[in-house]
């Protein structure tokens, strides 16, 4: 990192750096934290990292206990759970004879690096305590595992995103159609949490912010530093237009703007189709370029891939095996048709293989 942009990270912190590097304006306003007000129970043993406590969804305060004992936890992003649990059964199917036992897997921001090092992941009063044998990942948090020598065997690219879209209230009332209507008086939008959920928020401000680079439509008056600085930086004059869900984003921003002070919310589009397949009546949704069905990105939109790999550990026979036949299963045709289902694609190969 040069000089400068070190500088730039102990004075001005992380965000500020990455937004600097990425090309995206510098962000100096905060979020309003977009969640119900409830009692926050102590928990049993005090608090633990990482935890997953959630307010509005992670509410485990009646169980309590803990699992140190398990034949494979996969710990991964949790963007694409609803292809992820139509595979699982396929996996432990391929155990039948020999069962596997307390097989986990947790749909979350990545947290897979606190997770080893502390040796715990929690859920309110129920702790885990079993260490990951599989991660999937986006390549900052690969290159973090490969760089602590954690990683065992080839990394391999998973699936990849399909842009971005606008979650909207149904009938969209606000009558919102492009970025650009995210910067008007009166549209208020949630992200992921900044400090939380560092990656998505940073997906997700640098596509709004790429996405009116790249337009050569702009309103008049208009420019994507604008855009940016009305919605991030404070200059709307709107206390609460830049809200932020609490913990998890693709549980926060649909609650907010269902039932928050939300308006909008830009999310990946398999989670935008998958949300307003389960509430058709709470919400709709703006493509950014194509159809719901059909997607055909933007101009500066960023198509992420997200990797699977193997971790190291003293792992029994089994556990080796069950780790290996995850990895296989999750690589197979069978998840490309659960992937492709659900609105996400495999990564192209680097080198496409040239025609004869």
């Amino acid at each position: 990192m040069h000089k400068k942009a070190v500088s730039l990270f102990f004075v001005s912190g992380f965000m500020l750096a990455m937004a600097a590097f990425a090309g995206t304006p510098a962000i100096t306003g905060k979020p309003v934290i977009d969640a119900p007000q409830i009692l926050e129970w102590p928990l049993d043993g005090g608090a633990a990292t990482p935890s997953l406590h959630n307010a509005t969804s992670n509410t485990l305060y009646d169980l309590h206990g803990k699992v140190d004992s398990c034949d494979l936890v996969l710990s991964t992003e949790g963007n694409y759970h609803m292809a992820l649990k139509e595979i699982w059964p396929l996996f432990l199917s391929k155990f039948k004879d020999d069962p596997l036992h307390n097989v986990l897997y947790t749909t979350s921001p990545p947290v897979v690096v606190p997770q080893l090092e502390k040796g715990v992941i929690q859920f309110d009063n129920f702790d885990i305590r079993c260490r990951p044998s599989v991660v999937v990942a986006n390549q900052p948090v690969i290159d973090k595992l490969k760089a602590a020598g954690l990683i065992d065997g080839v990394v391999r690219p998973l699936y990849q995103d399909r842009g971005v879209v606008i979650l909207v209230k149904s009938g969209n009332p606000k009558k919102i159609g492009s970025v650009w209507d995210l910067g008007k008086q009166g549209v208020r939008i949630v992200t992921p949490n900044p400090e939380l959920e560092p990656g998505a928020y940073q997906n997700y401000r640098d596509a709004i912010y790429d996405i009116a680079k790249a337009d050569v439509n702009a309103p008049q008056g208009w420019t994507a530093e604008k855009l940016i600085d009305t919605i991030f930086n404070g200059t709307s004059g709107d206390p609460y237009k830049w809200l932020a869900g609490p913990r998890i984003h693709h549980r926060d921003e649909p609650w907010s703007v269902a039932y928050g002070r939300a308006d909008a919310a830009l999310i990946l589009h398999h989670l935008g189709r998958y949300t307003q397949e389960s509430f058709p009546a709470l919400f709709d949704i703006v493509p950014l370029g194509g159809t719901l069905h059909s997607p055909q990105p933007l101009a500066g939109t960023k198509i992420a891939t997200r990797y699977v790999a193997a971790l190291k550990g003293e792992w029994t026979p089994k556990q080796k095996a069950a780790r290996d036949v995850l990895i296989d299963t999750l690589m197979s045709e069978d998840f490309s048709a659960a992937l492709e289902s659900h609105g996400l694609q495999r990564p192209a190969p680097a080198h496409p293989p040239k025609a004869p």
